[in-house]
């Protein structure tokens, strides 16, 4: 149920907040709630994963992409994710999530996540390789952005993420 409600907050907010360029970042503040929690007694390595999808669902509608992705029937599919933990965060601690675009190509979209505490001390960051799939198939990065009325160039690739790719290839196939 909590999940819920937090998606009802993160949809209300974008909604009605502040729009976004394509560059800019999305930063939610959210709580650890007692179902967030393992049994270790701080937040579950995969609800960090889900706080994230909340994260990308607001930067999609802060951009203006709701109605489109309604009206055209496209969906945000994640096709890979890479995440470090460097801290705990311990029941009813308050973080934010800082999530933003690196870049793109013909294909896919890269997305930098942060999961930090008030005090700026990173608890978690991730990568996210996602891509819009629509009734036809896949649709590429230069559609979503000429549904802004955008026609840009992808920022440089990252290092970082230029050796995730290299490194999913090489080792990621399973034969």
């Amino acid at each position: 149920m909590n999940l819920i409600l937090r998606l009802i907050k993160v949809l209300m907010a974008a909604l009605f907040g502040q729009r976004l360029g394509i560059l800019d970042s999305s930063v939610l503040t959210f709580r650890v709630w007692p179902n967030d929690l393992d049994i270790n007694l701080h937040m579950n390595n995969g609800r960090y994963l889900t706080v994230m999808d909340l994260g990308r669902t607001d930067l999609l509608i802060r951009w203006g992409l709701g109605g489109v992705f309604l009206k055209r029937r496209w969906m945000p599919v994640v096709g890979a994710a890479t995440i470090q933990f460097r801290r705990s965060l311990s029941p009813f601690q308050r973080f934010r999530l800082h999530t933003r675009i690196l870049c793109w190509d013909d294909k896919w979209v890269f997305v930098e996540q942060r999961i930090e505490s008030l005090d700026g001390r990173v608890a978690a960051t991730a990568i996210v390789k996602g891509l819009v799939r629509g009734p036809a198939g896949l649709v590429a990065p230069a559609t979503v952005l000429g549904a802004l009325g955008l026609n840009l160039p992808s920022p440089p690739v990252p290092i970082a993420v230029s050796a995730w790719i290299a490194g999913s290839e090489k080792y990621m196939t399973i034969s």
